[in-house]
């Protein structure tokens, strides 16, 4: 009797383990999803704010180019951060 409650305790216990484990993962994962699209407003920010001050100077298409820079960037760090998110989803 002594000995089922043992094994019933261990499976118990590991089975907890596990299912915190994954729910850490996911946490982790929400992070990462979080942290890359933060960065990407902020290099889709500085472009637009770069673009604005080169149209303030009459510069057509500096403003458009530095427009463009910020929203490739902001691509860039979205698929860096959907890399790390799916990176954490898998550990």
């Amino acid at each position: 009797m002594k000995k089922n409650t043992i094994i019933a305790m261990a499976f118990l216990f590991a089975f907890v383990g596990v299912q915190q484990g994954a729910q850490a993962d996911e946490v982790k994962a929400k992070v990462e999803e979080i942290k890359g699209e933060t960065k990407a407003k902020v290099e889709e920010a500085k472009g637009e704010v770069k673009a604005l001050k080169e149209e303030a100077k009459g510069n057509e298409v500096k403003g458009a180019v530095e427009r463009a820079k910020g929203k490739t960037k902001a691509a860039g760090e979205r698929i860096k951060g959907t890399a790390k998110e799916l990176k954490a989803k898998t550990e």
